[in-house]
């Protein structure tokens, strides 16, 4: 079986790393991958040990050049089955070039925010299959009118490994100049609206009556990063609050926190949940989206509702003064990660979609 992905994005962020663990999986069970994805793109040079990387100009929904391109890619190189990933234009572009190349095609999607049914209608006619990441996304699709039988979910999932060994929490402290007993906080998203940064921001004045040397660590970057830095100064929060940039390093950096927030507007999954699981860090996030999946309340963290700054101050107050209930919601999400997010049971979920979809 031959396969080509289509991945728009240009930086390896938690969806271009799924993309990665699908094609190496798949490669090792015999299929021959191929990927389509923006010249430079951060994903193109990881991906050439397991895919022919196929590097092209692809300017978003304000593209339509890319019909053409994909199109001549898929009669040049002739996959079986195309399989889109993102959005940015890839998914309308590429499942028109799939439908004038005559090959079926499945899409991904990964985010769960709602679309008018008339759209639905029109643009997953394009599709022969919908794969979504989590369940709530699925639930979405099928509140606006997508048929059950044409959408599955196969759930995101992690790769345990460089996060499974013992971090040395006072080490990483000095490193940041901080004392070896100070409480920290991550979050790990892009810098955008959806993410929920303000509610963190909101929240910190009740943390710190309670823990007044609480440091928070923001990971990531995006287009909010100005206003972010300007909010933390405002709200007199930059003894507290560091915004710590892309981490490429960040399994070495996850386990060391005592906990990682994510109050997000809206989440199809949640890798970065996943990834704290595996390094056994308990989570705060919101019920919303995918979230759910991944946390489970009172389990391997708390769910907060969407926006409740008062909740999320309340959550972030008891695990950080209950050293043992971290360490059982760290403990039990490393047992859920192992278990329900592999890279194996994605990697057989997405082929069995394949063979099902070339079936028919």
């Amino acid at each position: 079986m031959k396969v080509l992905h289509i991945e728009a994005g240009r930086h390896l962020y938690g969806g271009a790393k799924q993309v990665l663990y699908i094609m190496q999986g798949l490669a090792a069970r015999g299929v021959n991958n191929l990927l389509a994805c923006p010249t430079d793109a951060h994903i193109a040079a990881e991906a050439r040990a397991f895919a022919e990387v196929l590097e092209m100009p692809m300017g978003g929904d304000a593209d339509p050049g890319m019909v053409l391109r994909l199109k001549q890619a898929i009669r040049t190189h002739q996959p079986d089955i195309v399989h889109i990933h993102s959005r940015r234009g890839a998914d309308i572009w590429g499942g028109l070039a799939a439908r004038l190349a005559g090959v079926p095609c499945v899409l991904s999607r990964r985010v769960d925010n709602p679309e008018a049914r008339w759209a639905v209608s029109l643009k997953y006619r394009l599709f022969d299959h919908v794969i979504t990441i989590s369940e709530g996304i699925r639930q979405v699709l099928l509140a606006e009118g997508l048929a059950p039988e044409k959408v599955s979910c196969v759930r995101s999932a992690v790769d345990p490994a460089p996060y499974l060994h013992d971090y040395d929490k006072a080490a990483f402290r000095a490193d940041l100049g901080f004392e070896a007993d100070t409480p920290i906080v991550g979050m790990v998203a892009q810098l955008i609206q959806r993410k929920g940064h303000r509610y963190l921001l909101a929240a910190l004045p009740a943390v710190l009556a309670e823990h007044p040397t609480l440091q928070v660590l923001i990971y990531g970057r995006g287009p909010l990063e100005a206003e972010l830095r300007q909010a933390v100064a405002d709200q007199g929060l930059a003894d507290n609050v560091q915004l710590m940039g892309f981490a490429d390093d960040l399994p070495a950096q996850l386990g060391c926190l005592d906990l990682l927030v994510h109050p997000a507007d809206m989440e199809g999954l949640g890798v970065s949940l996943l990834q704290a699981s595996a390094a056994r860090v308990p989570i705060i996030a919101s019920r919303a989206g995918g979230m759910p999946e991944a946390v489970i309340d009172g389990e391997n963290g708390l769910l907060i509702d969407v926006g409740d700054v008062a909740g999320l101050a309340a959550a972030m107050n008891r695990l950080l003064g209950d050293t043992d209930e971290r360490k059982r919601m760290g403990d039990a999400g490393w047992t859920m990660v192992m278990h329900a997010f592999s890279i194996d049971t994605m990697c057989e979920g997405n082929l069995a979609i394949y063979e099902k979809v070339l079936a028919q």
